[in-house]
């Protein structure tokens, strides 16, 4: 398992050993297609592992979480309507107000939310969703505000703990990114470019959803057609370059 994820891991622990007894709760909106909605399952299941329990309503949270998305149409609406009623929502339930997903990528807009609502605790964009549990603690133990965008292509991780939405379907990303750059579309530049899981871990993923009894698995991606090609044009690659060269350092004294 990914060292960074163990460290997440660890967090989640401590967290959920200062939520003990407690009865803590998160709220989860998402915005945008299923890839957003299976990064919530991962969310879910990160919340779920530091001691927060489930709820549909905002007014009885103690941590929300906005997913977002800078595809589809009306979400900046939808995001600044959202993040203004919980405003008046945070002191009362001491709130911890998340905000990742794709529109954090687009520079702009997290400064928009960073300047035009203070109360909003964490920023993360689409690379550093593994990073939430890091950001929780830090403003559980320091109440001050993290921005947590990077712009480089993310990695792949594994062993993120998940909250499925549905007991019948399990939805499990093969894919990350794009490399097309078509002129109409965000995705490159707020998802990355395109990064695959290795087959065993899709398969292991596979063969643990059906032993807990989904009885449908959908494969999700931004490209799924072109699983696996960028790591293939890159082995291409390193097949063209020459091998090493043999220096011979003599020391004499």
């Amino acid at each position: 398992m990914n060292k960074e994820i163990n460290e997440q891991k660890e967090i989640m622990k401590k967290i959920a050993e200062e939520n003990k007894g407690k009865n803590l709760k998160y709220t989860i909106l998402t915005m945008g297609c299923q890839l957003n909605e299976n990064d919530s399952e991962k969310i879910s299941g990160m919340a779920e592992e530091m001691g927060y329990i489930k709820t549909d309503k905002f007014e009885e949270a103690n941590l929300s979480i906005i997913n977002t998305c800078c595809v589809r149409e009306n979400a900046e609406e939808r995001l600044f309507g959202k993040v203004g009623e919980l405003k008046n929502l945070k002191e009362k339930n001491n709130m911890i107000i998340a905000i990742g997903g794709c529109m954090m990528q687009e520079k702009h807009m997290a400064e928009k939310i960073k300047k035009s609502y203070p109360h909003v605790d964490i920023i993360f964009g689409t690379h550093t969703l593994h990073k939430l549990p890091e950001d929780i603690f830090r403003v559980l133990n320091s109440r001050k505000r993290i921005q947590d965008v990077i712009d480089v292509d993310g990695r792949v991780y594994e062993g993120l703990p998940i909250s499925r939405a549905s007991n019948v379907q399990a939805s499990i990303t093969i894919m990350y990114g794009c490399d097309n750059f078509c002129t109409y579309c965000i995705v490159p530049y707020v998802r990355g470019r395109e990064r695959s899981r290795k087959p065993e871990d899709i398969i292991a993923e596979a063969k643990e959803v059906a032993k807990q009894g989904y009885k449908e698995i959908m494969l999700l991606g931004q490209n799924v057609n072109s699983y696996m090609r960028a790591e293939n044009r890159a082995k291409k690659n390193r097949s063209k370059m020459p091998g090493p060269k043999l220096h011979i350092c003599q020391i004499t004294s």
